[in-house]
């Protein structure tokens, strides 16, 4: 289980933090989720992009991790999305019914994009 450190960006109105956990979205990994979002210098107008196309398994306590991120990203006035969903863990998402409590996207790029056209 690994976890890159976040890779920041400006684009257009936002500044993009890019966050890549690598393996298991578990209990563990989700710890480090939170450890890695709190150390952040939180500031409206940050976008908060959580890139999951190296997590090949997620559990609940991955999910609780996400759903925290997600609420402490709305508090502080950032933006938080999630993309590149791997089939397992995007049936986790639809079981869980969080498909339509985050915001989704295919691929990172998709993100790119809807930032630029909505700046």
């Amino acid at each position: 289980m690994t976890f890159t450190q976040p890779k920041y960006q400006t684009q257009q109105e936002y500044q993009l933090i890019v966050l890549q956990p690598q393996g298991y979205l578990d209990e563990q990994l989700g710890k480090s989720l939170n450890e890695q979002l709190s150390g952040l210098a939180q500031e409206s107008q940050q976008l908060w992009v959580i890139d999951l196309a190296q997590v090949n398994f997620i559990n609940s306590s991955g999910l609780v991790a996400l759903v925290a991120a997600q609420k402490a990203a709305r508090s502080s006035g950032c933006r938080l999305v999630i993309c590149n969903l791997q089939p397992p863990v995007q049936i986790v998402f639809e079981l869980a019914q969080l498909d339509s409590v985050f915001e989704i996207f295919d691929t990172y790029d998709a993100v790119l994009t809807t930032v630029n056209a909505c700046s």
